[in-house]
């Protein structure tokens, strides 16, 4: 279905790119001497052995199949098993879901960057790729946000969770989440790629992030910068303060449980969680905040390994591996199969 939606969104935008792209390009005063770059190249890794690429091609072959048997296990344990019909499981299948596409977003690309000779992307291709990466990181930003709310509920006002999360609600906050996604990546998207890119065509990059891609524009992109600097000053902070806060509440809540087995098992769940959440949104803060790319850019790679491929890996771990409830459903499925 998302795919379908992305596809839908670059036959409807490709014309409208086409048109700012080549007004912006073009100097009245020099139309017959201009270059339009209708490719980029992705430079990816650097790496200068085939021992190394072989290696690393097999490492992230297995990180993207064990993320999607992870992620699609957990989205198929949490609809097929009735127990599992509450909201914190309606959010994690949300959850489950982004994450395979978040990592379909990137990880093919990077592995082509390995064994192909041209290692290519076109302009459209590029545009898309940016949208959709933008949209699915604003998207898990509200997300995990709506995840806290949900366990701060669940452990503080246990009485009133199902009236205060009902389906209704839980529906408005999913929509909400990636609806608001999806408008952020448009304009931020549509913004960048109707600037002029006449010039260098290598992003050095294993994928059309901002900061690499903004930086082959031949104008000025203060604006730009300063327009991503606040859009991820927004998405990032307000979000993630909504998680501080829901846990020191949720702590406050944990450290007024009598048995110290009580408190092992509630704080076990949202320290995992909790680290997940810190590992994705700081990453994302240190990229997006300081929207130029810094003088290493294998730090910008390294970087986004953490929140591009790292989190979405830990995705089934953190939440199905360490979840008694979880492995209760798997295990009827696996009954129920044979």
């Amino acid at each position: 279905m998302y795919g379908i939606l992305n596809y839908q969104f670059y036959k409807h935008f490709h014309l409208y790119y086409t048109f700012l792209y080549l007004v912006s390009c073009i100097d009245p005063m020099d139309k017959e001497n201009i270059t339009v770059t209708t490719w980029f190249i992705l430079r990816g890794f650097p790496l200068g052995y085939h021992d190394q690429i072989l290696f690393l091609f097999m490492l992230f072959i297995f990180i993207y199949t064990f993320t999607l048997l992870g992620n699609f296990t957990l989205i198929s344990v949490a609809t097929l098993d009735s127990l599992l019909h509450t909201p914190m499981y309606y959010f994690l299948r949300n959850l489950s879901f982004l994450e395979i596409c978040y990592i379909t977003v990137t990880l093919p690309k990077l592995l082509q960057t390995f064994v192909a000779k041209r290692k290519t992307i076109s302009f459209y291709g590029c545009c898309t790729q940016m949208y959709c990466f933008f949209t699915l990181g604003v998207t898990e930003c509200f997300l995990f946000a709506v995840m806290a709310y949900d366990r701060y509920v669940a452990i503080c006002n246990p009485l009133r969770y199902f009236s205060v999360m009902s389906k209704t609600t839980c529906l408005r906050l999913a929509a909400v989440s990636w609806i608001s996604g999806n408008l952020i990546s448009l304009g931020q998207t549509a913004s960048i790629f109707s600037l002029p890119y006449c010039g260098p065509n290598v992003i050095n990059h294993f994928f059309c992030d901002i900061p690499p891609v903004l930086k082959l524009a031949c104008t000025d992109v203060s604006a730009n910068e300063i327009s991503v600097s606040i859009t991820a000053f927004l998405v990032l902070p307000l979000p993630f303060s909504l998680v501080i806060y829901s846990y020191a509440r949720i702590i406050a809540a944990i450290l007024r449980i009598s048995t110290s087995s009580g408190r092992k098992k509630v704080f076990s769940t949202c320290a995992s969680h909790f680290v997940s959440v810190t590992l994705f949104f700081g990453t994302g803060a240190f990229t997006y905040v300081r929207v130029k790319a810094s003088e290493n850019p294998d730090n910008d790679k390294m970087l986004s390994l953490l929140y591009s491929v790292v989190t979405p890996l830990l995705n089934p771990i953190i939440y199905s591996l360490r979840n008694q409830e979880v492995k209760g459903g798997l295990k009827k499925l696996l009954g129920t199969i044979h």
